[in-house]
């Protein structure tokens, strides 16, 4: 009799594979053999789990999302409170997926469908942002500035031009104006 397969389960299998290897590597490590091999899986199973490369990229690039949405929006403070702290572990694989984010958004820019997928996470940390501004005069605008320059900084930091805490104070700063 042929084991059961948790579809759901082995495609965000795949897609953590996916993710680790774009945040050791980049792009360029994330071939369909490198991904079986890191999700220790065949090369047939991620076949069966996604159609094309980008089927799987895009399904991983979602996942990302997920989880960062899942953060922003379920743990998020209250309006006008203060944002919460990152620190120690956390703070080291908020830079691993924001490495990851970086790969995807550097890959979206030549990707029709992974652009489509980041512009749908993009609104969706707008509106939260919005909602969280909504004491200030102008929330949509207010949430816009944010999220522009949070994806500065997330650049800022993964490259080493800032700190986590620098980069916190310069958001912490902006927030305070």
């Amino acid at each position: 009799m042929p084991k059961a397969v948790d579809h759901d389960s082995r495609r965000r299998k795949i897609a953590d594979a996916v993710c680790r290897l774009a945040d050791k590597r980049g792009f360029e490590g994330v071939s369909l053999r490198d991904v079986a091999a890191e999700a220790d899986v065949s090369m047939g199973a991620v076949q069966r789990c996604f159609h094309t490369k980008e089927d799987m990229l895009r399904f991983a690039l979602q996942e990302v999302g997920r989880r960062t949405l899942s953060r922003a929006g379920g743990g998020a403070p209250q309006v006008g409170g203060p944002f919460p702290q990152v620190t120690g572990e956390g703070a080291l694989s908020h830079r691993a997926e924001a490495k990851v984010w970086l790969a995807f958004a550097a890959q979206a820019a030549v990707s029709p469908t992974l652009a489509e997928v980041l512009r749908a996470n993009y609104a969706e940390l707008h509106g939260i942002f919005t909602r969280l501004l909504a004491d200030r005069p102008d929330p949509d605008r207010a949430a816009t500035t944010l999220l522009a320059l949070a994806d500065g900084l997330t650049t800022h930091v993964v490259v080493g031009h800032l700190s986590h805490d620098q980069a916190r104070a310069v958001v912490e700063a902006h927030l305070a104006d």
